[in-house]
């Protein structure tokens, strides 16, 4: 297995800090100037349901709402307004971002039409699922061009409510300035399972134009958790990563091999676990020959090996046993985030943060993290981001680091402890 490490600077110069995880869209109203026009009359309805929820959100839990929005009034404004932006990822050592919709996931304001964002797999109509995806891909556009350097917006792309219309959405965002990926739908509902052939017209697409494929946390089985947000919350990574073993078990990266795929802020504490299961259950020389032959010609690589080349994981705010746990879980894979500005994530005290969680890791396997995987992934301009960390960057020394502290060569084959003891071959 070649050496992600290799080569990566482990100087005291400033960390290329690339979040992976950050968030932007209109206020409600404001989406009408991108909206098909024959769609105006189920917008303004959609409006007014939206400032509903926003009352009835504040009737629940207002003092939190108004400390949230009081403490944070001109930060929050950059979920639309770039120069507000700019200045936050400036104070926060930002250098680019990955950008999703839902701006706002305290009431719920900033996004796009008809519930496009990350619950789109809810709408029953799919003329509206694609009106409010588009809706935001225009006004997305515009956000990303203002900086294409720093910022990689990915767009809605609803693929369970029309596979011909989300192919020609792709190909019309295919070359757009600063447009970098795709999100789709995190669950399927009725429709056939991403798994399924139908598909296979999307990830071409998404192949050709190099953007990369998303599910984002934020929607799961509604009607089995009783109005219960424990058992949700509890559940939810489940329902994101869920699309990443019908893409990789089905061979859809050995059928498209420049066909990436993200699984965005369900943490990565469950990975290493899943991949020494699939590692072991599937591999070619694994334990279980009756199940490893149901997939014979299907994948050409044991599960764990797609890991850095077409999966990555944007594990957001990793807790500090999720940054122990790299090695295992992929630390040319995972990718930090902040989540901006959405209250869960680091923002505005990401250098705190980072000087805390990372203080004990070493400074490649920290570059990596923060910034090289997901210039990686994305295929982001590196000299351009350089630039900009130069300037904004926090180094090493400032997060309280030890600038001798190395990676010994066997931590990734000593981190996963299946290889050994399964008597499985470590891939070249």
């Amino acid at each position: 297995m070649p050496n992600p490490l290799e080569g990566v600077d482990t100087s005291d110069a400033p960390y290329l800090i690339v979040s992976s995880d950050t968030h932007a869209g209109l206020r409600p109203e404001e989406y009408r100037e991108y909206l098909d026009p024959r769609f105006l009359p189920q917008f303004d309805e959609w409006v007014v349901a939206r400032h509903e929820h926003r009352r009835m959100v504040e009737e629940v839990n207002g003092e939190y709402v108004a400390k949230w929005e009081g403490e944070n009034a001109e930060g929050l404004r950059g979920a639309y307004d770039p120069e507000v932006r700019d200045k936050e990822m400036d104070a926060d050592g930002i250098a680019g971002e990955v950008i999703f919709a839902d701006g706002d996931s305290v009431t719920g304001q900033e996004s796009p039409p008809f519930g496009a964002g990350l619950a789109a797999g809810q709408i029953t109509d799919p003329e509206l699922a694609f009106a409010g995806a588009r809706a935001h891909n225009r006004w997305l556009v515009e956000f990303c061009a203002t900086d294409p350097v720093r910022r990689a917006g990915v767009a809605l792309v609803p693929i369970v409510h029309g596979v011909e219309e989300s192919v020609k959405e792709i190909e019309s965002l295919a070359g757009r300035p600063g447009i970098r990926g795709i999100m789709i739908p995190t669950m399927w509902h009725e429709h056939p399972s991403y798994g399924h052939p139908v598909y296979d017209p999307v990830w071409a697409a998404a192949s050709e134009a190099g953007l990369v494929v998303h599910t984002h946390s934020g929607e799961g089985d509604w009607p089995s958790y009783n109005e219960n947000w424990a058992q949700f919350v509890l559940e939810v990574p489940f329902w994101t990563h869920r699309p990443l073993w019908q893409l990789l078990l089905s061979g859809k990266f050995d059928q498209f091999p420049d066909l990436r795929y993200v699984v965005v802020e369900c943490g990565s504490y469950w990975v290493g676990d899943l991949l020494w299961k699939a590692d072991t259950t599937f591999g070619f020389n694994a334990k279980v020959k009756k199940l490893s032959s149901r997939i014979k010609g299907l994948i050409s690589r044991l599960p764990s090996e797609y890991f850095g080349t077409n999966v990555f994981i944007g594990a957001s705010t990793m807790s500090r046993e999720e940054i122990r746990r790299r090695h295992m879980n992929g630390v040319d894979a995972l990718m930090w985030g902040t989540d901006y500005p959405h209250p869960e994530g680091s923002w505005p005290h990401t250098a705190d943060r980072l000087g805390s969680d990372f203080r004990d890791v070493s400074v490649e396997d920290t570059r990596l993290l923060l910034g090289l995987n997901a210039v990686n992934c994305y295929d982001l301009d590196l000299a351009g981001l350089t630039e900009v960390a130069g300037r904004v960057g926090p180094r090493p020394s400032a997060l309280h680091q030890d600038l001798s502290l190395r990676t010994a060569p066997d931590a990734i084959r000593t981190a996963r402890w299946w290889f050994d003891d399964y008597g499985m071959e470590w891939p070249a």
